[in-house]
C-alpha cells in the first residue's frame, strides 16, 4: 500500500530507470521498489500469452536536423514553427525500436491556416538529407522511404479486413483497459491520453479526451507513431491518437533500414512537445499521481491538498 504522507519532500521525485542490462529474455524492463515489495505481474503472464512489454524507453527528443522554420528548445523536446505554415518537418533523434512510440502533445495552435499536424516514419538517417523538404506531403514522401499521414478531424482510423467501425466498442474498450495493445506489444495508456489544463471544466474536458470526442487536432491532444514487426519480416506503421490505435496506416515497410519518426509541425499546429513514456513498472511519482487523482473530484481540488507545490504541479499538468 502506498502512503502519500511518506513521500519524500525532495522534488522532483527520483526517476526509477531501467538497468543498463535487462536480464529478462523478453526484454521486459521493470524495477521492483523494495519498500513496496511489488513485482510486475506482467513478466510471467506476458510470456505465457505471447504479449510483450516494450523495452526500456530512452529519453526521446527531436533531431538537430529539421525544417528551416522550426525552432527546437534547449531540451530538444519542444518544436515550434516560428514563420509561415510550412518548413516545419522534425525527426526523432534516434531510430525507433519495435513497439516504441514517439509521442508528441499539441501545445499551441495558430489560426488562419488550413491543415494540421502530420506524422509518420522515415527509413533514412536525417543527416543524409541534402535539404529538409518544405512539406512532408508530398515532398518528403515522394523522395521515397517515407510514410507520412495528415492528422485530420476524422480519426484517421484504418479498418482491418472484417473489422467493424463500432465507436461504442472502441470507447468501452478504451475506458476499461489500462493498456494499449498493438499486436504483441502492451503499452500503459496513462500518458498516451490527452489532458486539459487545470480549470473549472478540466475534469469534463478530460473525459472528452478519454472518449476521443474532441478532434484529434485540438490543443493538448497526444499523437504518436510506432511500428510493429510482421511475420513476413516487414513492418506495419501505426498512428496513436489519445491512447487509441488507428490501425496499420502503412503496411509492408522494409526492415532493412532503421526507422525515424517524422513530425511535421504544419499549418494550424504551431508547437508540439515530446512526451516521455514509462514502460514496465511505473515510477514512484506516477504512482503518487494516480492515487491523488483517484481521490479528487477534479484537478483544481489538488490545490487544496497539503502537498509540496512541485508535486501539485506534476499531478495537475503531466
Amino acid at each position: 500500500m502506498l502512503i502519500l504522507g511518506r513521500c519524500e519532500p525532495r522534488f522532483p521525485f527520483p526517476k526509477w530507470s531501467c538497468p543498463s542490462v535487462c536480464s529478462c529474455p523478453g526484454q521486459i524492463c521493470s524495477v521492483t521498489l523494495p519498500f513496496l515489495k511489488i513485482a510486475p505481474a506482467s513478466v510471467s503472464s506476458e510470456h505465457c500469452s505471447g504479449e510483450m512489454s516494450v523495452p526500456c524507453q530512452p529519453f526521446m527528443c527531436f533531431h538537430h536536423i529539421h525544417g528551416t522554420n522550426v525552432r527546437i528548445d534547449p531540451s530538444g523536446t519542444q518544436a515550434t514553427r516560428v514563420e509561415s505554415f510550412a518548413n516545419g518537418i522534425c525527426f526523432s533523434r534516434e531510430p525507433l525500436e519495435p513497439g516504441q512510440i514517439f509521442l508528441v502533445e499539441i501545445e499551441e495552435k495558430e489560426l488562419g491556416w488550413c491543415g494540421h499536424l502530420r506524422v509518420g516514419l522515415m527509413a533514412r538517417d536525417p543527416r543524409s538529407l541534402d535539404i529538409v523538404p518544405e512539406y512532408s506531403l508530398p515532398d518528403l514522401v515522394n523522395m521515397g522511404d517515407s510514410w507520412v499521414f495528415a492528422i485530420t478531424r476524422n480519426h484517421n482510423r484504418v479498418l482491418a479486413d472484417g473489422e467493424e467501425n463500432s465507436k461504442s466498442g472502441v470507447v468501452s474498450g478504451f475506458l476499461s483497459d489500462p493498456y494499449l495493445k498493438v499486436g504483441k506489444f502492451k503499452i500503459p495508456r496513462d500518458k498516451l491520453v490527452a489532458r486539459s489544463r487545470p480549470g473549472r471544466f478540466s475534469h469534463i474536458l478530460d473525459e472528452l479526451y478519454k472518449s476521443n470526442i474532441l478532434p484529434p487536432t485540438s490543443r493538448r491532444s497526444r499523437i504518436g507513431v510506432l511500428y510493429e514487426p510482421q511475420s513476413d519480416g516487414t513492418h506495419n506503421m501505426h498512428i496513436i491518437i489519445n491512447g487509441e490505435d488507428m490501425g496499420a496506416s502503412a503496411r509492408g515497410i522494409s526492415a532493412e533500414k532503421p526507422l525515424y519518426a517524422v513530425v511535421d509541425v504544419f499549418a494550424s499546429t504551431k508547437s508540439v512537445r515530446v512526451i516521455q513514456l514509462e514502460y514496465g513498472f511505473p515510477s514512484l511519482q506516477t504512482l503518487c499521481r494516480l492515487i491523488i487523482q483517484k481521490h479528487v473530484v477534479h484537478r483544481l481540488a489538488i490545490d487544496w491538498l497539503d502537498l509540496p507545490q512541485l508535486l501539485k504541479n506534476f499531478c495537475k499538468y503531466e
